[in-house]
This record gives structure tokens, C-alpha cells and sequence, in this order.
């Protein structure tokens, strides 16, 4: 009599139900992680990562192929500047790290950098923990982890996770350090990608208290990381200390609600699956099954992005226009509705939402009517008193 299933076996068999027979896991990465964070309502996100859903893939079989991603110029580019930050055992990232975080502490003139390699992810999982555990006890010294590998249960399994760096204080706490190839321009650097790293750290944030949760003494993960880029239009590195409590705690919440995607499963069709091996029309079926919540910010966040932006505009949803517009419109969730309520056709009067738009309706009427008659006048003019205007403006050309 076969035993029965836990329900973390029952979940993870509808999740490779789902993904489709003999079709291997994507493993879900920091990026993945951080994404799910910057755009929690959705759905279908949510549930095609925890399959392990290659969205790439899915996208190209639905029509609508991804641009997401790094150029292999980009990633060059990142590798170099990082290789350079690290040289001499990591001394200039070191010194930024006592610069931007701890100077208090003693400058670190020497580190220690222990090798972290082992067979497979588990392996230099356990090894990193070694490492961690081992630099904690060994107060008063600086050490620093080059490409650590963490782990992060993530619906009932676990996503391995590499940082680019870890390092660990004279005084026992653990700093991760993310290193990207966009500068910092006088100080400060694109918000859109600074935030994108800020979540992304955040990941490592939260993977790092779950092994300082299982030392005795618990050490201290700051909760500010340093964001290292180059400086300003040259290749020197500079940094910046960011932090990541508010980004952490959303992606705890996110991945809280990952591990209740049973839920989310339940509520599909008998026999869903996002195979990409499917048919067109049955694997666009399964796709929509599954509700969506897009905004622009996903076409650099989600490889399923240009297909949901296709239906959302299709839809007519406001959602398409940005969570801004949305959130400015209260219950007006199509373009329709919202042009309607601006026409006086549909909507309560005493919705702000509504009146705004109504308001907003009637000012562009009079602009438009003023900028008519006063075209007409022009017109007029030019035809009846061109001398009006004035001699050049009529003089032939020769």
C-alpha cells in the first residue's frame, strides 16, 4: 500500500503536472524572486515560477517572443568591472565597505577569502555556510565571500541563490555586496536600476537570515547593502549604501504568499499545463486560465510581458496605461469605462474619480474650442486683410 502524500508532495506534483511531462524545472534565481516582488498581484507570475515554468520559452511558443534579458556585450561589460573591483583579493571593495558601512572598525588592511567550491549547489551551499559560520567565530577579522551560494525555500523547495559577494565585519555581521556595470553619475544613479538591485539584494537579505537563524550566536545581516558601479563616465569603481528593509519585507510577504500557490492551482481547469510543446490555441487557453496583473514596468521585469501587454490592450484594461493611472481611477478598470464616465455617459457624479475626469473633459473641450476659432480667425484673416499679417507673409516666393 503506497504511503500518502505529504501535502509539500502533493503540491509539488500538481506543480510538474502543470509544467508539463518530462519538462525539467527552471530554477528560480534572485532576478525571478525580485521581479515577483516588484509586481506581487499577479497571478500568473506567481504560479508559472513556482512550476519552474521556462517563460521564455512559453513566450516564444505563444507568438510573442521576450527581449527580456542582458545583451552578451552588457554581460562582458558587468564581468570586467567586477573582476576589477575584486583584484587583490577584494581590497577595493573592502575599502568601500568600510567607507560606506562600518568606520568604526579597524580599515581592512588584509581579508580573509575562503574557498567556496564543492560539487554541485548543495554542496556550495554547505560549503558557504561553513565559511560563514567559520568567519563569524573569528571575531576582529575581516573576511569576504566571493560568489557565495545560498539557498531560499521557495514554495517547498529550494532556489539557489549567488550573490555576488558576502562580506563579513570585524564585529561578526554580514553585508552583501551587489556589483553592476550602470555608473553612478555625480553620486547618485538611475532609480529604476538602483531599485531593481535593491530588490534583488533584499533576496540575499532574507537567504542570509535563514543561515544566521541556525548559529548560536544569531549574527547580525545588515540591512543595508552596498551598491558598487562604476564612477561616473570612467571604469573606478564607487559605491553606495542602500538600503533594503522595505524591499525585504515585500519580498517576504511575496514569497509567503508563493507557498500558498495550491491555492492558485486549485482553481484551474482539470488538466491545465503550460507545456510549450502544446498546441498554440490549447497552451493560449491554459495561459489565460491563469489572471494577469500588467503593468509597463513588467516589459523589463517578465519574459511574458509583450503577450500580456497584447491582451491587456485588447481588454482595454487601464492597467496597460501604468499602476499610477490605475490607482488614480478607483473603480474604473477599462478605457472604455473611463471614457464614458469623462462623457457624462456612465459613473456616479460624486466618484472624485469621476468628476476629475469629467472636469479634465471639459477643459480640454475649451482648449480645443479656443484653439479652433482662434485657427478660424487666422484663416480668415489670411484670405480677406492679408496685409494684416503683414507683407512677408503673402509675398511670393522667387
Amino acid at each position: 500500500m503506497p504511503l500518502p502524500r505529504t501535502r509539500g508532495t502533493a503540491l509539488r506534483h500538481r506543480l510538474a503536472e502543470l509544467r508539463g511531462p518530462e519538462v525539467p524545472a527552471k530554477a528560480l534565481d534572485a532576478r525571478a524572486l525580485a521581479a515577483l516582488a516588484a509586481n506581487p498581484g499577479c497571478k500568473r507570475r506567481a504560479i508559472l515560477d513556482g512550476a519552474g515554468v521556462n517563460k521564455a520559452a512559453l513566450a516564444s511558443a505563444l507568438g510573442s517572443p521576450s527581449a527580456f534579458g542582458q545583451s552578451q556585450f552588457a554581460l562582458t561589460r558587468g564581468n570586467a568591472f567586477e573582476a576589477k573591483v575584486k583584484a587583490d583579493g577584494g581590497a577595493e571593495l573592502l575599502r568601500l565597505v568600510h567607507e560606506k558601512l562600518d568606520r568604526t572598525a579597524e580599515p581592512p588592511a588584509h581579508a580573509h577569502v575562503p574557498e567556496l567550491t564543492a560539487t554541485g549547489p548543495e554542496g556550495r551551499t554547505a560549503r558557504t555556510a561553513l565559511a560563514l559560520r567559520e568567519a563569524t567565530e573569528a571575531p576582529g577579522e575581516w573576511a569576504l565571500l566571493d560568489h557565495p551560494m545560498l539557498a531560499l525555500d521557495v514554495a517547498g523547495s529550494p532556489a539557489f541563490l549567488e550573490p555576488d559577494a558576502v562580506v563579513v565585519h570585524p564585529d561578526g555581521s554580514w553585508t552583501v555586496v551587489e556589483i553592476k556595470s550602470f555608473p553612478m553619475l555625480d553620486g547618485s544613479a538611475d532609480p529604476a536600476k538602483v531599485g531593481a538591485a535593491a530588490r534583488q539584494s533584499a533576496v540575499y537579505v532574507l537567504a542570509l537570515e535563514q543561515i544566521a537563524a541556525r548559529l548560536e550566536p544569531v549574527p547580525r545581516v545588515r540591512h543595508r547593502v552596498l551598491l558598487v558601479c562604476p564612477k561616473d563616465f570612467s571604469n573606478l569603481p564607487t559605491a553606495s549604501a542602500v538600503d533594503v528593509r522595505k524591499q525585504r519585507a515585500v519580498t517576504a510577504r511575496q514569497l509567503a504568499r508563493l507557498t500558498r500557490i495550491e491555492d492558485i492551482a486549485d482553481t484551474l481547469p482539470a488538466g491545465t499545463c503550460f507545456s510549450p510543446d502544446l498546441p498554440t490555441a490549447d497552451l493560449t487557453a491554459a495561459v489565460e486560465s491563469v489572471p494577469a496583473t500588467y503593468a509597463p514596468e513588467c516589459l523589463s521585469a517578465c519574459e511574458l510581458a509583450f503577450h500580456c501587454r497584447a491582451r491587456s490592450r485588447t481588454s482595454g484594461a487601464v492597467t496597460s496605461l501604468g499602476r499610477s493611472v490605475r490607482a488614480e481611477l478607483g473603480g474604473l478598470t477599462t478605457v472604455e469605462d473611463v471614457l464614458a464616465a469623462a462623457r457624462g455617459e456612465t459613473g456616479d457624479p460624486d466618484d472624485p474619480a469621476v468628476a476629475a475626469l469629467r472636469r479634465a473633459a471639459r477643459l480640454r473641450a475649451e482648449a480645443l474650442g479656443r484653439e479652433a476659432g482662434a485657427l478660424g480667425r487666422d484663416a480668415q484673416v489670411l484670405v480677406h486683410e492679408p496685409e494684416a499679417l503683414g507683407a512677408e507673409a503673402v509675398a511670393p516666393c522667387h
